[in-house]
């Protein structure tokens, strides 16, 4: 990146960064295993958000810093100085785990595992090795990269750090990537339309069972999803409702007093989510009408959807770049970070570092060897942007 690099240069030259990324296994598995030992549940970043702040100035870089909702944020300048521009490297620090859950990672021969060490560890240790991987490459960059470690994304975080930080950023965001730990091969330059919902149950005093006959919150919650799963959904444009959780009582013979559903909706154009949303409020609605149970539906996160498009020079690029590597490209649209900047119009991608398994599980667990042609990924990516940045 000291001379202006095109894409032939990445392709010619992006093969030979794997081994010189071996070279550096200690310092990126250390970093991961620390990423996932350090409990970083949503809205709890702090101890883990310590952590990126102390490699960032280890690494001499700029401008470090935490902000009102706790991202971590660095700029490795670029050489341009004053005529740089700004390319973002971010991932999301946060995980569904909370404290009380053992966070110790194990390295073996060939795997790390761990809680979380796949969504989002490996992402936010690559944040915090990429100034040694530059480094060690002997890679400096014409524009400045913006590392963000962002805090609030998962779950009712709703992306509120990658939000907070893209409206009140002082430098202005050319082009950005997102870093997910798993899975390599991921290419991601659209999102789609979301919304991540929770409809509660809950019954009156128990003293008032024996009036309903079998009539029970789990059997009312029952009744909403069969009404949900009623609603006519279009194959085109593709809209699904997908059900993730079920949860109710605490035993054989005890009445459960309340009821939960946890489901997403997804659709690949505007306004269609909100469409089926408005029917299923309506079906909550006419359960809590009828007086037996108190019925909520709450909305935890939502997302519109956007694209840069299968022809963007980036999304091509990236591609060449993932066959030179001999990796396969898995083209799926983002329901996370990426909607943030593709909504505010920065052309942005998401890709993955290695192979993974059992994610959100506690045998959760990624592959070693792999890191590192995901790692050259990243780099040739970069390279390639930050290049393609002065013609524009």
């Amino acid at each position: 990146m000291t001379s202006e690099p095109t894409l032939n240069d990445v392709l010619e030259n992006v093969e030979s960064y794997i081994k010189p990324l071996q070279e550096l296994r200690e310092i990126v598995l250390a970093n991961t295993v620390m990423c996932a030992e350090i409990a970083a549940p949503t809205f709890g970043e702090e101890d883990l958000v310590k952590f990126l702040c102390d490699r960032f100035t280890e690494s001499e870089l700029q401008n470090i810093s935490t902000d009102e909702v706790g991202n971590a944020t660095a700029v490795i300048p670029g050489s341009l100085g004053k005529d740089a521009k700004n390319i973002l490297v971010a991932a999301h620090v946060d995980n569904i785990w909370s404290t009380a859950v053992d966070h110790t990672a194990s390295v073996g021969a060939h795997s790390i595992s761990g809680v979380g060490v796949a969504d989002n560890s490996l992402g936010a240790a690559t944040i915090a090795s990429l100034p040694n991987i530059l480094n060690h490459l002997g890679i400096v960059p014409q524009h400045n990269l913006v590392l963000l470690g962002a805090t609030r994304s998962m779950g009712r975080g709703n992306l509120e750090g990658l939000r907070f930080f893209v409206e009140n950023a002082r430098l202005p965001i050319d082009s950005a990537l997102c870093i997910e730990g798993i899975d390599v091969g991921r290419l991601s330059y659209s999102c789609i339309g979301m919304s991540r919902c929770e409809v509660t149950i809950e019954s009156p005093e128990i003293k008032n069972w024996q009036t309903r006959g079998h009539s029970t919150t789990i059997g009312e919650l029952s009744r909403i999803v069969q009404k949900i799963l009623a609603i006519p959904l279009p194959s085109e444009p593709k809209t699904s409702v997908l059900l993730g959780s079920f949860n109710a009582g605490t035993g054989f013979n005890v009445p459960p007093t309340q009821a939960n559903l946890r489901f997403e909706i997804r659709s690949e154009v505007p306004g269609m989510v909100t469409h089926v949303r408005e029917q299923i409020e309506e079906i909550v609605e006419e359960a809590n009408a009828e007086g037996l149970f108190r019925a909520k539906l709450e909305i935890l996160a939502h997302r519109q959807p956007g694209s840069i498009g299968f022809s963007h020079p980036l999304v091509k690029a990236t591609r060449a770049i993932m066959e030179k590597l001999d990796i396969e490209p898995v083209i799926s649209p983002s329901i996370s970070e990426l909607s943030v900047l593709l909504k505010a119009d920065i052309p942005s991608l998401t890709l993955g570092v290695t192979k993974g398994r059992h994610k959100h599980n506690v045998d959760e667990a990624i592959e070693i060897e792999p890191i590192f042609t995901g790692l050259a990924q990243i780099v040739g990516v970069l390279q390639y942007i930050d290049g393609s940045l002065n013609h524009e």
